[in-house]
């Protein structure tokens, strides 16, 4: 193993674990968001910037993570012919899908157009960790 590959792989947990807690949290600045009365305008307007930033933020971090997974996969060829590899990206390509909803979600609570109540987002809140779970667990497992 090189030393290469171990900063690289230190540094893709390190972006992943902080994306993900950003993935933790933003659908909980949601959650809020939908349970925040029509007539409380600076909570709102509080609630989306802090969403915003968060976006933000995740997606700065979000970046180096995907790429340092890949560099693992295609430069070093972790996982190439194995079958749980091809589950983690599917997985993988879920979370950016869902990194994608909050964003989505955000816009529609800045136009008025949200259509879910907070008890919806406390369960696609949920997903987020679902999702990591199922990752790690194929990771680390390797079950086929």
């Amino acid at each position: 193993m090189s030393n290469l590959y171990l900063w690289v792989k230190a540094f893709h947990i390190i972006f992943v674990a902080s994306w993900f807690a950003g993935l933790f949290y933003l659908p909980r600045i949601l959650v809020n968001l939908a349970m925040v009365p029509q007539e409380s305008h600076a909570e709102r307007e509080r609630l989306l910037l802090m969403g915003h930033k968060l976006y933000r933020f995740a997606t700065l971090l979000a970046v180096p993570a995907v790429l340092l997974g890949l560099w693992l996969w295609l430069g070093f060829g972790i996982g190439k012919g194995q079958g749980w590899i091809h589950a983690k990206l599917l997985l993988v390509l879920g979370v950016i899908g869902y990194h994608v909803h909050c964003r989505k979600f955000l816009r529609q609570f800045e136009q008025f157009a949200n259509r879910h109540d907070h008890r919806w987002f406390r369960w696609f809140n949920e997903t987020s960790v679902l999702l990591f779970a199922a990752i790690v667990i194929l990771v680390v497992v390797k079950p086929f």
